[in-house]
């Protein structure tokens, strides 16, 4: 393979950094639940469950911009050795266990908007899997990677639906395929030595460090040949020998310059990236557009598709102050009558302080406000008014449709679960953050 010309490195760096730059932040959240047995976020390693039933409250750091919707199942699949089979049962509430690729691409999706909401079992393979799917399984999901995990959601209505929450997440099965069918299992895999995470990694030639190590889980695609290609020209095959000391002088400046310019190119994307339409989604809804899903993975990690939950909010107010900033206003967000947000199951609006982006606690512990908030109250003309400041209002009306900010910047996600086609053509379209005067 001919060596690379500087101008070559460098942009292959920028574009590879791009595009790996999912698979990193992936590997992030997998190295401590999947890996790192003394971490406490830790799983119980591959092909285990860990649900998370109670709600977050804001003493939960280890999550960036939670939310208390539909509490997590975490799962992590290694199908070098065989497939796995995802059983659950019937479900009476919304819910979804979504697969996605070591790159954060979905694989599929199991739950109430795509297989419904009747019991079944899913069998998850691997590249170059060519086996019989045996009788007795609802469907197959094919992924493109031989890592693959699984960040579940499941509704629940508050703490008092806690045990019937827990109830569905335990019956949540993972079986190797051999388990499932009651044959032998298939020799095992050699366990790699997994490079330990370190977030300084992200900015520096390090970063392909890593990147060459996780190729190796990851076959060439055919939309991606020419790009692993010019990586494979740097070094960066899927070999695990990636050395950044070996590249010449010269080669490994315009390596550092690539990842300056991929990273100036992501935050420049993120400006303008407004709502999660385009963030999320499958390997054919991504297409080559690997920039947008790096601003969907730096935005929120495993954000669903649009279609499953659309994703949005306010980091500004129609003062221009970004972001807004509840110690020195208070907001409103007004809907009008007929124009909240139009959601199949449900919506709901979560406040997070900056720059942590976590939950804000509070006197009353409203951590987000939506269509299963008890108690709020419309408006006289049948519109629905939130007051977003520190201090609790002291009016009923507005204390009843309070949503506590904290004592400083703060930014609000919306979710809409199950949104309508006005959501997702942009015919519908959020109020503003008002300043209240």
């Amino acid at each position: 393979m001919p060596e690379l010309t500087v101008e070559e490195a460098r942009s292959a760096a920028a574009e590879g950094w791009t595009w790996g730059y999912a698979l990193l932040q992936n590997y992030r959240t997998m190295y401590p639940q999947a890996v790192d047995q003394d971490d406490p976020r830790y799983v119980g390693g591959f092909g285990r469950f860990r649900h998370y039933a109670e709600p977050f409250t804001p003493a939960n750091t280890d999550v960036v911009t939670p939310n208390n919707d539909t509490p997590y199942s975490w799962a992590w699949l290694d199908l070098r050795a065989e497939p796995y089979v995802v059983s659950v049962p019937a479900v009476d509430r919304y819910y979804v266990l979504p697969l996605h690729d070591l790159d954060t691409s979905y694989v599929g999706y199991v739950g109430t908007r795509t297989t419904g909401s009747e019991a079944g079992d899913y069998l998850v393979a691997g590249p170059g899997w060519d086996g019989v799917a045996p009788e007795g399984v609802t469907g197959v999901l094919r992924a493109a990677t031989f890592l693959v995990g699984i960040l579940g959601r499941t509704s629940v209505a508050g703490p008092d639906d806690v045990p019937a929450l827990r109830d569905i997440q335990e019956r949540y099965r993972l079986r190797p395929l051999s388990e499932f069918t009651g044959t032998g299992a298939p020799p095992s895999v050699d366990e790699p030595v997994w490079p330990v995470w370190r977030e300084e990694d992200l900015g520096t030639v390090e970063f392909f460090t890593l990147l060459d190590f996780l190729l190796q889980f990851f076959p060439v695609l055919g939309a991606e040949r020419e790009l692993r290609g010019r990586l494979a020209a740097l070094g960066v095959r899927g070999s695990g020998e990636f050395e950044p000391a070996a590249l010449k002088p010269e080669i490994r400046a315009a390596v550092e310059e690539g990842i300056e310019d991929a990273r100036a190119r992501l935050e420049e994307a993120k400006k303008d990236a407004a709502d999660s339409t385009h963030w999320f989604g499958t390997r054919a809804e991504h297409g080559t557009d690997y920039l947008t899903r790096a601003v969907g993975v730096d935005k929120g990690l495993y954000g669903l598709p649009a279609a499953e939950a659309w994703y949005a909010g306010w980091a500004r107010d129609d003062q221009g102050n970004r972001p807004p900033n509840a110690a020195t206003h208070d907001h409103v967000i007004r809907f009008a009558p007929g124009a909240l947000p139009p959601a199949r199951y449900f919506w709901s609006a979560t406040m997070y302080r900056l720059p942590e982006r976590l939950l804000v606690a509070n006197e009353i512990d409203r951590y987000s406000i939506g269509d299963r908030t008890p108690g709020l109250v419309d408006d006289d003309d049948g519109g629905l008014t939130l007051y977003v400041r520190k201090d609790r209002p002291t009016d009923p009306k507005q204390a009843a449709n309070w949503l506590p900010a904290p004592d400083g910047p703060f930014t609000i996600a919306i979710r809409v679960y199950g949104p309508d086609a006005s959501v997702l053509d942009g015919s519908w379209s959020l109020p503003a953050l008002s300043v209240e005067t």
